[in-house]
């Protein structure tokens, strides 16, 4: 037998619902065995975007099974409460494969982030999970697997605007470290002297260049040419934006 509840959703939650679904109460069936979780992700929107569950006026967790007639509001995290972290311990991050631009992006300001064109969802859910990682992606189903304690759908497709959304859902504007880590692999970034990388160098680099720095991990070496000109606009931009 079925029944009907009534839900109200918040905020940036509505982002995830049909547009006639938006900003208005939306009567909803269900069965006996339904919880209140299943109901919200059935919905479209993925538990970790949720910050709290009322019900007939109550704070509930997601386990709660609805009743007949409930009426239910869901709310978002806004503004970056420490509960979005809740057994995450720092802003460390692992990236879905479609988010390779990003992930160079976050290397870039220094934050510890996994990315693999190789890691399918199984691998993200586990090293999210085992690690403690923030997981992003563009997929909300795969937000909605239960293991995943912290995690973010990402709005925009354009790589610089997702840069802004993580930066500022997080609160991250005071922890850039930019040019500690490699852009590629996520190692971190040393200062190294010329000779002991001069054959890895291109001859104008060798020629006009003296000041080089190696990551730890995949030995990539870096060095202040144009491209290091134009990653510090963007950060200029960051911070100015955020």
């Amino acid at each position: 037998m079925s029944h009907s509840a009534f839900f109200r959703f918040y905020g940036s939650l509505n982002d995830f619902l049909r547009p006639r679904q938006r900003h208005t109460v939306i009567p909803y069936t269900f069965a006996a065995h339904q919880t209140v979780k299943d109901m919200i992700e059935a919905m479209g929107v993925p538990h970790v975007e949720v910050h709290a569950v009322l019900v007939n006026g109550e704070k509930v967790d997601f386990s709660y099974r609805l009743e007949p007639n409930d009426q239910v509001e869901i709310y978002p995290y806004e503004g970056g409460e420490e509960e979005l972290l809740t057994g995450v311990a720092e802003r460390r991050f692992v990236l879905d494969v479609h988010l390779g631009s990003l992930a160079r992006f976050l290397h870039l300001l220094g934050f510890d982030t996994v990315y693999g064109q190789h890691l399918h969802d199984p691998e993200l859910v586990q090293i999210s999970s085992e690690e403690k990682r923030i997981l992003l992606t563009r997929d909300v189903n795969l937000l909605k697997h239960k293991a995943i304690l912290a995690g973010y759908w990402l709005r925009s497709q354009q790589t610089e605007e997702q840069l802004k959304e993580v930066i500022s859902r997080y609160r991250l504007g005071d922890q850039l470290q930019p040019f500690t880590r490699c852009m590629v692999c996520n190692g971190h970034i040393v200062p190294v002297e010329k000779q002991e990388v001069l054959e890895q160098l291109p001859p104008n680099t060798q020629l006009y260049f003296d000041e080089f720095y190696q990551c730890r991990q995949c030995k990539r070496v870096y060095w202040k040419g144009s491209h290091y000109e134009r990653m510090q606009e963007l950060i200029r931009r960051i911070k100015a934006q955020v």
